[in-house]
């Protein structure tokens, strides 16, 4: 029984049944005390008969008078009927044989009343009605003495009976205060020792060493909010965090935006100059030619880079429009060739029909950050792999949100050393990065787990069974066609 009320309310079952008990009994003594009473009456109605027959012996032997002769002979003969009557009384308060031998000498004494009536003026025979008549009387009152010795004996043990059961009653009810006490308020002053902690910023968990189901819920609602509040309080400092990594790359963006822009111009420039443009006529080659041309396509893709850092800083309009997956990887891989290390194979098995409504730079983000970290974790050589496939309506692994609509999972899998288990649950923490000082921020995975959110996806990730690390992205698709038909 593990339920603080049931066991209260078993206690106090337990000690009305014990007062129930307790009152039996007494109701039990109160009856035996009775008997008593009752039997004495008897006894005393024996005696005062005795008593009432003597009186009357004492007025005929003084006055002769028969009237006192017939009212001998009616308390006589009532002494007869008590002694019939109430033998077993008599018995068992003066012993077995005590009703027999009070009949014997009620008798014999008045066998003697007798003889003296038929002999009235011989005072030996009046001598002998006397003594038998004192022995009746002695002994009525030692049957007396013994009945109120014995009535005063129940009531002396029901008083030590009463307080007995009223000491008991007394001992377990502070028994079970104290152990009620014990079972709540300590786990209580626990609860509020910790309270406390948390009003003074220690965020501890709550363990109650009780087996009570109420205290357990408690403390159970109580390590909730615990862990809601510590929630918010990430929140917050990843808000603020972010706050402060926007106007960073607010301020940088701006800074790297005016020499991109004196690179470009001058491209520019050295392209339209005549002697630079005929050919044969300067020394200037193809290749001369080739290299302007790659650095004008480079500073407006660095250009485009740092408008997207400015449109991240400056909480650009989310604007979700279709996007095929195939293309969106394809020109990222593109973006990315200088990055890739020379071992690495990169297969790519994405349907041209996979389509996800997205915000198209911020989803290219998404790839970019993925990619990057895979080619930093797989080295030299290696192998990564990205694949999409519409998503199952019941998610298995981690990172697979339940979606409300149609979604496409993009996975992003690399051949890498994987992620320790001890860390797997903090990549997407900002500033939290597993690369060595220097090689990394921490920002790239939180802001893939930011993004993914906007869109109303899910980001996870596990390590591979065979090694490496697996990132899964649920977004909410745009499309879904069968393949092979028509975009």
């Amino acid at each position: 029984m593990h339920s603080l009320q049931a066991k209260i309310v078993l206690v106090y079952l337990a000690l009305a049944l014990l007062i129930v008990g307790l009152s039996a009994v007494a109701l039990i003594e109160l009856d035996r005390i009775a008997d008593k009473a009752r039997e004495g009456s008897k006894v005393a109605e024996l005696v005062d008969a005795t008593l009432e027959m003597r009186r009357f012996e004492k007025n005929h032997l003084l006055y002769r008078q028969a009237r006192d002769l017939e009212d001998h002979a009616r308390y006589a003969a009532r002494a007869r009927e008590l002694l019939a009557r109430d033998a077993n009384a008599l018995d068992s308060l003066a012993g077995a044989g005590a009703a027999a031998g009070l009949r014997a000498d009620l008798g014999r004494y008045l066998d003697a009343m007798a003889a003296h009536v038929g002999q009235p003026d011989e005072e030996s025979r009046a001598e002998a009605v006397r003594v038998l008549g004192n022995r009746l009387v002695t002994v009525g009152e030692r049957l007396s003495a013994l009945e109120r010795e014995s009535l005063n004996a129940a009531l002396a043990g029901h008083r030590r009976a009463l307080l007995a059961s009223l000491g008991v009653v007394a001992i377990l009810l502070a028994l079970t205060g104290f152990a009620l006490a014990r079972r709540i308020a300590a786990p209580l002053k626990a609860m509020e020792t910790r309270m406390e902690a948390v009003a003074d910023g220690q965020l501890a968990r709550l363990a109650l060493d009780s087996p009570e189901r109420e205290l357990v819920s408690l403390a159970a609602a109580f390590n909730h909010v615990l862990d809601e509040l510590e929630r918010r309080q990430h929140t917050l400092v990843r808000a603020e965090k972010l706050a402060s990594l926007g106007t960073l790359l607010s301020g940088v963006a701006h800074e790297l935006n005016n020499p991109l822009s004196n690179i470009s111009s001058s491209a520019q420039i050295l392209r339209e100059d005549p002697a630079f443009a005929a050919t044969g006529v300067s020394p200037v080659t193809d290749f001369h030619r080739q290299l302007v041309e790659d650095i004008d396509a480079e500073t407006l893709r660095a250009r485009g880079i740092v408008r997207a850092l400015l449109d991240y800083a400056g909480d650009r309009e989310f604007k979700p429009a279709p996007v095929r997956l195939a293309d969106l990887v394809d020109e990222t891989l593109r973006f990315l060739k200088s990055r890739r290390p020379a071992g690495t194979e990169v297969r790519v098995d994405i349907a041209d029909h996979l389509t996800v409504l997205a915000d198209r730079p911020r989803l290219q983000q998404v790839v970019l950050n993925l990619v990057v970290n895979a080619f930093d974790a797989i080295g030299d050589a290696g192998e990564l792999v990205i694949r999409a496939e519409a998503a199952s309506a019941a998610p298995t692994r981690p990172g697979q949100c339940r979606p409300e609509r149609p979604a496409v999972d993009l996975i992003v899998a690399d051949s890498g050393p994987g992620i320790p288990p001890e860390r797997i649950e903090r990549v997407f923490d900002p500033f939290f990065t597993t690369k060595a000082v220097g090689h990394g921020s921490g920002l790239g995975l939180f802001i893939v787990h930011e993004i993914v959110e906007e869109h109303g996806g899910c980001v996870g990730v596990e390590n591979r069974p065979g090694g490496g690390a697996e990132f899964r992205v649920r977004l909410p698709a745009a499309q879904l066609p069968a393949p092979g038909a028509e975009p």
